[in-house]
């Protein structure tokens, strides 16, 4: 297997390509500890910490976005990975 992939055993048919650069973040300032995107994200990527969203990971990103969609505060940035990195799976 290529060393820039990484499988996920919690999710058959699912691998990882490394990327560069930050595909989701957050604005502290504008987050207000709704935790929609903690309750929605089907990764477990995000906590909070000192009432705010904070990514804990993006190694189980899905990549969906639900994160950005369901922020009432419009504190999440998400823009998709480059091209050949990110999520992949054996299902389309």
């Amino acid at each position: 297997m290529d060393q820039n992939k990484r499988t996920h055993g919690d999710f058959p048919g699912v691998e990882w390509v490394d990327g560069t650069g930050e595909f989701i973040s957050v604005d502290g300032k504008k987050c207000t500890g709704c935790a929609n995107c903690v309750n929605v994200c089907l990764g477990d990527c995000w906590t909070l910490v000192a009432k705010k969203a904070k990514i804990k990971t993006l190694d189980t990103c899905m990549e969906c976005a639900s994160c950005w969609y369901v922020c009432e505060s419009a504190a999440i940035f998400f823009k998709w990975p480059a091209g050949g990195t990110g999520y992949r799976s054996d299902w389309g």
